[in-house]
């Protein structure tokens, strides 16, 4: 049989490299003579570079960045041609400050527009961010001053310099426009949220980074002060509340939004490896209604569907019933939180992923 091997990240275990690595593993163990093909995919959040660095080959550019902090941290540009690939989560994300150090009101997207900059000046075309995983709520003022916008006031590197800009403040942007003239950019997300408001950047995503709900209406004013002193319509659009307001800067530089997904499925040719093989494999750390939402697992169901070809997920948790799979064009799902429990999923996620493909391998093949 032929066999695609098209994971997302189980989040805070495996990235979706190591996933798909563990489900080839433990394919061949009931299966040695299968030909098996690993494509890792992504949303555009953490692992976003890594799954596409490991599917083409591009030169990989090690550089550094400033953190959401201020520390310098590592990151890489992919170049693939003219094209560049960066992961915002790289410079700006969670998980590079503990839970209890990280101070969600002055995190900053500086080290974002770090790594444009640097994509520009290494001849780059076509510049594409990965948006997901941030530890920011700066409506994206960071990235803008790191290309040279400027204000009146005080455009800082953070959403705590927000506060420094007065009521009638207005930003220029016309260095970073500037800096920026020749190139594509691009935001690839599964976010279409606006920037303000009930279903804005910090409403809906806030929490997840430590703003309480008591900071809530005073930080979202501050993205309205910043919407206000660029353009107020670019605020409403979708994604544009994306990664704490990314998604804003990168629209406010005339770049587009493209679900994530979608862009890396093309640029992997998603397409055309379903229709070359018997049975597509995919799989998430939990396969749930959210799933349909843009991310990886129902993508490639989708393109499996196309083709014909019937897809299977393996997820560290599955929280739908079958009719409900069936309906995200899933043929069946498997969990390891029921095979082995989460206990022994958490504390050997790989071997217990590789296990559970095997017990797959012997119900799949034919």
């Amino acid at each position: 049989m032929r066999i695609l091997v098209a994971p997302d990240k189980f989040a805070g275990t495996l990235s979706a490299v190591e996933a798909a690595e563990a489900v080839v593993a433990g394919w061949r163990r009931h299966a040695p003579g299968d030909e098996l093909t690993c494509l890792p995919m992504s949303d555009g959040g953490p692992g976003f570079v890594h799954a596409l660095g490991s599917s083409f080959d591009g030169e990989l550019l090690s550089v550094s960045a400033t953190g959401p902090y201020g520390a310098r941290v590592p990151a890489t540009v992919l170049m693939d041609g003219k094209t560049a690939y960066i992961e915002s989560a790289q410079a700006c994300g969670l998980h590079l400050t503990p839970p209890d150090q990280r101070d969600p009101e002055r995190a900053t997207t500086f080290g974002v527009g770090e790594l444009i900059g640097v994509a520009v000046d290494s001849g780059a075309q076509r510049v594409v961010v990965g948006l997901g995983g941030s530890a920011t709520n700066d409506g994206g003022a960071g990235m803008l001053a790191a290309l040279g916008a400027e204000a009146a006031d005080d455009l800082r590197s953070g959403a705590s310099g927000l506060a420094g800009l007065g009521e009638d403040s207005h930003v220029d942007l016309t260095q970073a426009r500037r800096r920026l003239a020749d190139v594509t950019l691009v935001a690839a997300s599964d976010v279409d949220n606006p920037l303000l408001g009930l279903r804005g950047a910090i409403n809906v995503f806030g929490p997840q980074k430590g703003i309480t709900d008591e900071r809530k209406p005073a930080v979202d004013g501050l993205l309205e002060r910043l919407a206000r002193a660029t353009d107020r319509s670019v605020a409403d659009k979708p994604g544009a509340g994306a990664a704490g307001g990314l998604g804003f800067a990168i629209l406010l530089l005339g770049g587009s939004r493209e679900p994530g997904v979608e862009l890396i499925a093309e640029a992997l040719g998603l397409a055309e490896w379903c229709s070359a093989v018997d049975l597509v494999l995919t799989g998430e750390g939990a396969f749930d209604h959210s799933s349909r939402g843009g991310k990886v697992v129902y993508g490639v169901a989708q393109a499996a569907g196309a083709a014909a070809r019937p897809c299977v997920v393996l997820a560290g948790r599955v929280d739908i019933g079958s009719r409900e799979s069936r309906a995200l064009g899933v043929e069946q799902a498997y969990s390891l939180s029921d095979r082995v429990g989460q206990q022994q999923a958490m504390a050997d996620p790989a071997g217990s992923l590789a296990d559970l493909a095997e017990h797959v391998a012997g119900q799949w093949r034919w």
